[in-house]
């Protein structure tokens, strides 16, 4: 991490637990130099390791908590004179024709301090929030929700109706990772620290949290979230929504299931073909 944004970032967590009252304008200043670090790239909240595994980077989650507390309640005006009330400190982050990003109209927002690759594209209603990285060529479809400090790859496509869940605290937690050419479907959820890795396909209405057992019916194993390690959905897997049998006899004298993600198969030549992107699109 070069030398200025390391200083940027000590002198932020040193700010400690103060009021936003005591705050000066050089404090604010600090926490506006790191969104546009953040915004071009320089840093994130994690980052992928040679070995496979991502690395949260705690300073800067730190850094970003301390921007919560720098700001001050506000009023702004938006889409159709509608009225905002938010911490001055996290504005919306505009968006310029050099960025090479098209935000399709209709009341998207992005959060100032989130990185948006070039050629992504933002269907309206969408949300990016701060600390949240979004690779380039990525297709942010209508009313998804990327969440704070959440990483999301290069060439994914994030289907109408995803939600990808956000982390702040606690500081250490891993944030939802979605590695690069991963299709998500429809209305799915990936929420808790999940990490998505490359090349997976998640079908329509797959929930994903800290504590779902995913069933492995390809390779018959049981995939969960095993203490500091992430619920991790391996490369090229493709995932549907099923279920199994309750636990209990009055679960089973009422024939009663628990929705439960399977992997079906693993990505093969008919799954690309099935989840291609359309370059017209483009």
């Amino acid at each position: 991490m070069p030398r200025p944004i390391k200083l940027l970032i000590e002198l932020l967590t040193e700010l400690g637990d103060k009021g936003p009252d005591d705050y000066i304008p050089e404090d604010r200043a600090l926490f506006a130099e790191l969104r546009e670090a953040t915004n071009l790239g320089l840093i994130r909240c994690a980052e992928p390791q040679d070995d496979g595994t991502w690395k949260v980077n705690v300073w800067y989650k730190k850094a970003l908590l301390a921007g919560f507390r720098l700001g001050q309640n506000f009023e702004t005006t938006g889409f159709c004179r509608t009225g905002f009330f938010d911490k001055h400190t996290l504005p919306t982050r505009i968006i310029y024709m050099t960025d090479k990003v098209r935000v399709v109209p209709g009341g998207s927002s992005i959060r100032d301090g989130a990185f948006v690759g070039e050629g992504v594209i933002v269907m309206p209603p969408s949300y990016i929030n701060v600390g949240a990285y979004v690779g380039a060529d990525t297709l942010v479809d209508s009313h998804v929700l990327v969440g704070s400090c959440a990483q999301i790859g290069q060439r994914v496509h994030l289907s109408a109706g995803v939600q990808i869940g956000g982390v702040l605290e606690p500081v250490g937690s891993l944030p939802v990772i979605v590695e690069d050419d991963v299709v998500v479907g429809g209305n799915c959820g990936v929420y808790e620290g999940t990490v998505v890795k490359r090349r997976a396909v998640l079908g329509t209405g797959v929930i994903l949290n800290g504590s779902t057992k995913v069933y492995d019916l390809v390779k018959e194993r049981v995939l969960s979230r095993e203490g500091d390690q992430p619920l991790t959905i391996p490369e090229g897997a493709v995932v549907v929504p099923g279920s199994r049998p309750a636990a209990g006899e009055f679960a089973k004298q009422n024939g009663l299931q628990v929705a439960t993600p399977l992997i079906v198969k693993y990505r093969d030549e008919r799954t690309d073909a099935a989840t291609a992107l359309e370059d017209a699109l483009r």
